[in-house]
């Protein structure tokens, strides 16, 4: 399995200073991986895997039954792992169910690295989240503010209209999408084209699911490939949205995590060209456009030069 070296080389975007959320975690976000909460050795596993976050998940992994159960076994694992602590996050249910409060009495006083909020219907959700967790973190003892949420802006029909709602929202650092409930949320029979694709309106998804948090100035996550075996499938997928500008991707298995975080971690070769092309600029101040290599260089190239040398830890 890989290890953690290499992970700084690719960080997350430079949040806006002027918008009042979380600040930015600044270990990397590029695979999240979740993890049943009811399973304490797949809780372990995760959490000992080389993925960036690992989500202990009370929402779709745990049946009604056992969501006491996994709670308690959620709260014990993060207490049990003081260090690195911060990388081990919780997926709560969503608020429009019985559930949420209940998760985070249960898990914030063991202090999660962050919460990840399901089914967010718009930015309403977000604010009423931090209500719950400011309360929390006065009560057990953790700087006010100071724990960071991903939200999942796609998995209703109204969560779609609201996707470019979230600049500024408290807390936020992530927005991610989901195609499974979106579906079950319009009566769709299927998500996927009889090639494999996703349909128009989970191709919608996931470009709102961007430029909403582009919007926004927090990180964009890929949606997981639940097909954990097809790692070439997987290589692929994450390098094409990466290329599209998302920065992360979550994941449903160990053995997805390595692919993920080589997807998302720029080679040698693009940050040597990222540099070379700041370079000219800074070797020509003042103009707009440099020919280079039989073509044109302008300000969006030097733009997204500079954009990877600082994910990379380099600008």
């Amino acid at each position: 399995m890989m290890g953690r070296a290499g992970q700084d080389a690719f960080m997350p975007p430079i949040a806006d200073p002027s918008l009042p959320s979380c600040s930015l975690p600044s270990y990397p976000m590029r695979s999240w991986l979740f993890a049943p909460g009811d399973s304490e050795k797949k809780m372990a596993k995760a959490a000992d895997s080389a993925a960036d976050i690992v989500l202990f998940d009370l929402e779709d992994a745990v049946a009604t039954e056992n969501k006491p159960l996994a709670r308690a076994l959620v709260h014990a694992m993060l207490a049990s792992r003081e260090q690195g602590r911060e990388r081990l996050w919780v997926r709560v249910n969503p608020l429009d169910g019985p559930y949420t409060l209940a998760d985070l009495a249960a898990v914030m006083p063991a202090r999660p690295g962050g919460i990840m909020l399901p089914k967010a219907s718009g930015r309403g959700d977000v604010e009423r989240l931090d209500h719950y967790l400011s309360a929390l973190e006065v009560a057990c003892g953790i700087d006010q503010g100071s724990t960071p949420v991903i939200v999942l802006v796609t998995e209703t029909a109204q969560s779609m209209f609201h996707t470019g709602d979230y600049k500024g929202a408290p807390r936020v650092v992530a927005m991610s999408w989901g195609s499974e409930d979106l579906a079950d949320s319009i009566g769709a029979s299927a998500n996927r084209n009889p090639d494999g694709s996703y349909g128009f309106t989970y191709e919608l998804a996931r470009s709102l699911c961007l430029l909403g948090a582009a919007s926004a100035g927090v990180t964009a996550i890929e949606t997981i490939e639940a097909d954990f075996r097809n790692l070439d499938g997987l290589r692929m997928r994450a390098e094409k949205v990466r290329r599209d500008g998302y920065r992360g991707m979550l994941a449903i298995h160990p053995a997805q995590v390595d692919v993920i975080n080589a997807a998302f971690t720029p080679s040698a070769e693009e940050l040597a060209h990222a540099q070379m092309v700041v370079d000219l600029f800074a070797a020509n101040p003042g103009v707009g456009t440099i020919g280079h290599e039989g073509g044109m260089l302008d300000r969006p190239h030097l733009s997204r030069a500079q954009q990877l040398l600082r994910q990379a830890g380099q600008g």
